[in-house]
């Protein structure tokens, strides 16, 4: 792809609840629905998406991810759910199944956020990999705790104290062939090196 078509290309994202009891209609999934708000407020070019539903089924979360990156062409691709340490909880090792690179600063961002507010963030596995051309992210299950891992920690004046992970998701989309995207600055701000940044 040249940097042409990755200027002109809407992103599209591949959202993924996961949940045994969400999935069977026991309860209201809330993660989709937060993500696509988020996404609302964040993203100040094209976007699209697409959702699914799911249990925690390692082998059914592998091929979720599959499909949504090898056959619908999905730039990103992000999780809530099932990243704890319970037997369930098996969307690591699912993710990690499918990746070709691991990339472990956003694990280690998305723990160091949480643990500004729960001790008991350090028993989050969540891990961040890349499949082809797309990036996967594993985030919590909760509304409240994904619009903190995506924007991170500011201060009294709204400025960041704590990095989001989002603010380095566009800049590595652009690193691995996806489309150039832009974000709404008052959400969170897309950091990138100043030879990278292209004049809207």
């Amino acid at each position: 792809m040249t940097a042409t078509d990755a200027a002109t290309q809407t992103l599209l994202i591949g959202l993924v609840s996961i949940s045994d009891r969400a999935s069977q209609g026991v309860y209201e999934d809330k993660g989709i629905p937060a993500l696509r708000d988020w996404f609302g407020r964040a993203l100040s070019s094209p976007w699209r998406m697409e959702t699914r539903l799911i249990p925690d089924e390692q082998a059914v979360i592998e091929s979720t991810l599959i499909e949504l990156v090898d056959t619908v062409g999905c730039h990103l691709v992000l999780t809530t759910g099932g990243t704890g340490p319970a037997p369930r909880d098996v969307t690591p090792e699912a993710t990690l199944a499918v990746a070709d690179r691991v990339m472990p600063g956003f694990g280690e961002q998305m723990r160091q956020i949480s643990l500004a507010f729960v001790p008991t963030a350090i028993l989050s596995r969540q891990v961040g990999v890349i499949r082809k051309q797309a990036l996967i992210l594993n985030l919590p299950g909760q509304p409240k705790a994904i619009q903190e891992t995506l924007e991170g920690l500011k201060d009294a004046d709204g400025q960041p104290k704590v990095p989001g992970i989002f603010a380095a998701v566009p800049y590595c989309l652009d690193l691995i062939g996806g489309p150039y995207i832009d974000t709404d600055e008052t959400v969170v701000k897309a950091f990138r090196p100043k030879s990278a940044i292209r004049a809207k």
